[in-house]
């Protein structure tokens, strides 16, 4: 198969699909991949390193779209991208659809096969393609909040841990999954005070586990929500529903009666936001306020951190790009039902169900897409 790897365009991104390792791999399989040039200049790979991996560079995205069979990417294509891809092309990235309309139009009109990272599962119940992602953004997270309080920020003036005598920054985490643990674990090791909050009791019992007294874990009841939140500092948002748009737990009216300048960090704002105030913004741009609250809605937030988050993310998808270009996109699909899970949009016809309920589309189960 011909994979071709593109340059990301979106806002400061820096990451990219593959590095020269994943390539080298591929082609020890007898595929053959085409890089845009200085698609990896952002993490310090320049086009000698992919030719010595065995790829051939193209000089511009709009080669790579028409010669290859398979696109692999980081973030959701833009407009432009969107409209370089063909009938039966397979696009593997995040796409994030759910809170998306243009683009799930795009994708639709363009007929070609796209699987989302963020809706393949596993054994588990997990999503292994996203977890990398999470781990990143929920790491991040404190240290973007970290910044957010500092005065120069409009923020309350606060040091997360502390001083001996003083109280250190209370923290509300919403969400105990993949971004809340490990945004519980900065928090922690910055000496917070932390508390989180969830709906399983199952997730609560192991995050009290792991951390015991540290962290405070709270069942989340909409009267706990509004009180821990209007007494925090710092909120981060981690919330996740797989393939649909996130909750919108906090209310425009908590963030009114929230202190004069707390933060909240929104790490669900790719899946439209936790935050009825949330609105996406970039790395260029990252915070506002509204009522005297600072907001860090970064929809890329590993962007910034783009050669950590491209090995974490390689490490994940590389398994999975080589099985696709091995057996052809059908038979991978038909063989692997939770590769099956990240199909969301096929030839014309939305395969995620949480999608189509969003945006109002017809749903097609995505085994019956594929025999159609």
């Amino acid at each position: 198969m011909l994979i071709g790897v593109p340059k990301e365009i979106k806002n400061h991104e820096y990451r990219v699909g593959m590095v020269p390792a994943s390539v080298r791999e591929l082609v020890m399989h007898g595929h053959q991949v085409i890089v845009e040039t200085n698609a990896g200049g952002g993490i310090g790979f320049s086009d000698d390193d992919y030719i010595d991996a065995g790829a051939e560079i193209r000089d511009t995205a709009e080669k790579v779209f028409a010669e290859a069979e398979m696109i692999v990417k980081v973030k959701e294509p833009l407009s432009e991208e969107r409209a370089r891809l063909k009938e039966g092309q397979i696009l593997f990235t995040y796409l994030h659809l759910a809170p998306d309309l243009p683009q799930t139009e795009d994708l639709i009109k363009s007929k070609a096969v796209c699987i989302a990272y963020e809706t393949v599962t596993s054994d588990k119940g997990s999503l292994p393609l996203l977890a990398p992602m999470s781990e990143v953004a929920g790491r991040m997270s404190i240290q973007a909040g970290a910044q957010c309080l500092e005065k120069s920020h409009a923020g309350r003036g606060m040091l997360l841990g502390g001083v001996p005598g003083v109280s250190p920054a209370k923290i509300v985490i919403i969400g105990g999954g993949v971004v809340g643990r490990n945004a519980a674990q900065m928090a922690v090791g910055m000496g917070a005070r932390v508390v989180i909050l969830d709906r399983s009791i199952d997730v609560l019992r192991s995050l009290d586990a792991q951390f015991g007294a540290q962290v405070e874990t709270v069942y989340s009841s909409k009267d706990a929500l509004e009180q821990h939140v209007l007494s925090a500092d710092l909120v981060i948002g981690g919330v996740l529903v797989p393939g649909a748009a996130a909750p919108k737990l906090v209310t425009a009216d908590m963030i009114k009666r929230m202190k004069p300048g707390a933060a909240v960090v929104d790490v669900a704002i790719d899946q439209g936001g936790c935050f009825e105030t949330s609105k996406a913004t970039t790395h260029a741009d990252p915070t506002y306020i509204i009522d005297e609250v600072v907001h860090y809605c970064v929809a890329n937030m590993p962007g910034a951190v783009p050669r950590t988050s491209t090995f974490a993310l390689n490490n994940a998808t590389l398994p999975y790009i080589i099985n696709i270009a091995n057996k052809g996109y059908k038979k991978a699909l038909e063989d692997d039902k939770h590769l099956l899970n990240g199909l969301n949009v096929y030839r014309g016809k939305v395969t995620c169900e949480s999608v189509a309920e969003n945006l109002g589309f017809e749903y097609v189960a995505p085994a019956t897409a594929l025999n159609s």
